[in-house]
Order: structure tokens, then sequence, then C-alpha cells
């Protein structure tokens, strides 16, 4: 009569504690509205500058990210790469190709296809961006011990491994 059924309020509770996905969806959230804020904005003098220097950083990763699996990058593979139809992956290719990121070129293996690659500077770009985002999990993850940090790491990593191909 007056008891409680604690199981199902436990079982709610745990489940609450180790519950991933809408903690991973925070950070979504919370890190997509701030990290264009702080992304390497000290080079930026122009207006829209800010938004203009994520978009190569994004287009600089997404061609980064093919080429990495060995293939050519084109603007489909951008556009797949960004979730954007292809003439919003065009643009931000052409302001890449005309900030100095990446550079156009025939293919090697067909020759009816345009391809893009990084330059030195998209390079030097991708490196900083990455060395920023160490910093960022650096700094999100000082309180914790070696182990949990690299474990953390390893999930993030297989993560992202399994769900972006």
């Amino acid at each position: 009569m007056g008891t409680r059924d604690t199981r199902s309020t436990s079982a709610t509770a745990d489940t609450a504690a180790v519950d991933g996905g809408p903690a991973l969806f925070r950070l979504v959230r919370f890190w997509s509205r701030r990290w264009s804020n702080q992304a390497l904005t000290r080079v930026t003098r122009e207006p829209d500058g800010e938004l203009r220097r994520v978009q190569h950083i994004q287009v600089v990763e997404a061609v980064a990210a093919v080429l990495w699996t060995g293939e050519e990058a084109a603007v489909t593979d951008v556009a797949e790469q960004l979730g954007l139809d292809h003439s919003g992956a065009s643009r931000m290719v052409r302001d890449a190709v005309a900030a100095g990121y990446l550079a156009r070129g025939d293919s090697t293996r067909d020759r009816r296809r345009v391809v893009v690659r990084l330059t030195d500077s998209g390079h030097e770009l991708l490196t900083a961006s990455h060395d920023w985002q160490r910093r960022c999990f650096d700094q999100l993850t000082a309180a914790w011990n070696d182990h949990d940090r690299s474990q953390f790491a390893s999930y993030l990593q297989r993560l992202a491994d399994e769900t972006i191909q």
C-alpha cells in the first residue's frame, strides 16, 4: 500500500546517469554554437571573416577525409562529407580555392573529372585546426586521469570511425 517500487525509479536513475544519446546531442548543440567563435579567428579581419574561415576549415577537413581513404576528392565528395547540396559545396570549394587552401586539377583516373587537393596553406590550416581540436579536448578533460582521457578518446575515435565512412 504505502510501499513504492524503487526498481523502476532506480532503473530510470541508472539509465539517466548513462544516457549517452542526449548527452552526445547536448555536447553537439553546445559546441556547434561556440566553436566557430573560437576556431582560429585571429587571422580574419573582413566582414563575415570568421564564418568564411570556419567554412574553409570544414572544406579542408572534408577534402582531407576523402584523400585519407586513398581516393581523389571532387566537389561531390565535399558535398557528401558536409551534408550539402552540390551547389553549396561548389561555392565553398570555390571560396577555399580563392583563399589558397585548395587547388583544382584534373583527375589522374578520369581526365573528364575535376578534383581538388590541399595546398601547403590547406595543410597548415588542417594542422592548426587539429591542434585547436586537441587543445579543446585537453581542456575539457583536464580534470580526468590519463586512463579515462585515453579511454574516452578511444571511444570517440571508434564512434567517428564507425559512423562516418
